[in-house]
């Protein structure tokens, strides 16, 4: 396995973090062009083209790459670079281009603030983001609670911005059933914002990551929340919107995933509510697809070919497979009271011959059980 980046490196880009508002497009292509090391020196000296400059004079002359290190490490955090070995490159390499995507202002990160010691590739292995409005109803909380719980249930990450209403209802769904959730927030990694979530944010640093690309002490803006959206969509492969007003950050949101070319899904609201209206508008467009359950999100981002089972989610019955005749005995056997073959035959319609035939065989299938007063329905069986 390559070793992590050395000491000089991580300074450097911690730097230049530091300097650069995000995303810092010229900052990242000079970067690109020069190496890390030797884009910083030049930032600090002012030699630099002019993009660059724009991007960087205001603050080249804060060099506190030490001291965020050290901010860092207090609470827990470290700073991941795109020199480490688990820096998520395939997930982010959607980011490399946005120009080429009509996006704006949505570049790759120069690197991020990490808390928690969950693996960073298991955690963007498979993983779904969940949105919503802050002002969220009691039934768009219960639908993110319930969408974290059920994807956390079956092994995939929940990645949401940790705000208040769906994002946190998702997060502590994910907490629930024991999953990784990750969140992604827009302001220093020290920061425990929104205060009231100080607790939720220690939960997903201990089962999962809280990730930041800004450096410590810096402190929540609306613009940072908007350039933050854009790791939202990029660390997941897909993002269900359950709740959002028709000019939202979530909306923000799915729009940036959708030209990252992501799976985009909303859920529907009642049509009498605000909050469901940008929603709605997803689906009205074709901007996404409709999600009403898990299996329908997990249908949508699964593997060709993967069949993902849901706990209490399964839309298949065991006698789905089971033929006309045998279907029609099964449904006439009970559960409580044994019945003889010739009760079963008069009760399902079906000859008493190839009723004494197909008892055995739903025994052997676990369809249904022989007792001392006759035949049952196998305890536990689908309807």
């Amino acid at each position: 396995m390559t070793a992590p980046a050395g000491e000089e490196i991580r300074l450097a880009r911690a730097y230049l973090m530091r300097v650069a508002e995000p995303p810092a497009l010229a900052l990242h292509a000079f970067v690109d062009v020069e190496g890390v090391q030797a884009a910083a020196e030049r930032v600090r000296s002012g030699d630099v083209p002019a993009p660059v400059r724009g991007e960087t004079e205001a603050r080249r002359d804060r060099d506190l790459a030490g001291e965020d290190l050290v901010a860092a490490e207090k609470v827990g955090a470290r700073l991941l670079v795109p020199e480490d070995p688990e820096w998520p490159a395939w997930q982010l390499l959607c980011l490399a281009s946005p120009a080429d995507r009509g996006l704006r202002g949505a570049g790759p990160p120069l690197g991020l603030w990490i808390r928690g010691e969950a693996p960073v590739a298991d955690v963007f292995d498979r993983a779904v983001s969940v949105i919503g409005a802050r002002a969220a109803t009691s039934y768009g909380e219960f639908v993110a609670t319930e969408l974290g719980y059920g994807l956390a249930s079956v092994g995939m990450t929940v990645v949401s911005g940790a705000a208040y209403g769906v994002d946190g209802a998702a997060h502590r769904g994910a907490l629930k059933a024991g999953g990784a959730t990750v969140a992604v927030l827009g302001c220093g990694i020290d920061i425990q914002y929104p205060a009231g979530h100080s607790s939720l944010l220690d939960g997903i640093a201990a089962n999962g990551l809280v990730v930041s690309e800004y450096p410590p002490t810096t402190h929540p803006a609306r613009h940072r929340f908007l350039v933050r959206n854009r790791l939202i969509a990029a660390l997941s492969t897909a993002t269900v919107v359950v709740e959002a007003g028709v000019r939202s950050g979530a909306r923000n949101t799915a729009t940036t995933a959708a030209a990252l070319g992501k799976t985009v899904l909303a859920v529907p609201g009642p049509i009498t509510s605000a909050m469901s209206v940008g929603c709605h508008d997803l689906l009205r467009t074709g901007a996404a697809s409709i999600a009403s359950s898990v299996p329908e999100v997990l249908e949508a981002v699964g593997p060709v070919g993967e069949h993902l089972r849901v706990p209490g989610h399964s839309s298949r019955r065991s006698t789905d497979d089971l033929a006309d005749q045998a279907l029609r005995v099964h449904e006439a056997l009970r559960r409580e009271t044994g019945l003889g073959a010739e009760e079963v035959s008069v009760g399902s319609g079906v000859p008493l011959e190839r009723v004494r035939a197909l008892l055995p065989e739903l025994e052997i299938t676990g369809h249904a059980q022989r007792h001392d007063d006759g035949w049952r329905q196998a305890k536990g069986d689908d309807h």
